[in-house]
């Protein structure tokens, strides 16, 4: 199992930047890939960036070139740096933990954290 901490989020003017953290405790096999999604009222659930233990990295087309994820593998934590913030980008945000190969952790969602962007 693990347990996720989300830092950060807030509110912020179009055009602004934000940093959103994740800290993440237990298994260190849950935490194979850990990543970003996010939940906007209305909408379901969707990727926002990812990056594996290995360090391979993915963005949803959304956010390429604006957004930024990072890890740090010897603290077991997750960043994502938001520049050029839309109003689009309004979301609740969620870490997550897969340990990928078909398994599933307990705890692998962090609680969100609420993202708003102003026009």
């Amino acid at each position: 199992q693990v347990h996720l901490v989300e830092s950060g989020g807030g509110l912020v003017q179009a055009g602004g930047s934000l940093r959103l953290s994740c800290g993440a405790s237990g298994d260190t096999i849950c935490m194979r890939t850990m990543g970003w999604y996010r939940q906007a009222p209305g909408k379901e659930r969707e990727l926002v960036a990812t990056v594996s233990s290995a360090g391979n990295i993915y963005y949803a087309d959304s956010v390429k070139g604006r957004f930024t994820i990072s890890r740090d593998n010897a603290r077991s934590r997750v960043t994502l740096q938001m520049n050029s913030l839309k109003p689009e980008d309004t979301a609740v945000y969620y870490c997550n933990a897969d340990p990928g190969s078909g398994l599933v952790c307990r705890g692998s969602w962090g609680q969100g954290t609420q993202v708003t962007v102003s026009s």
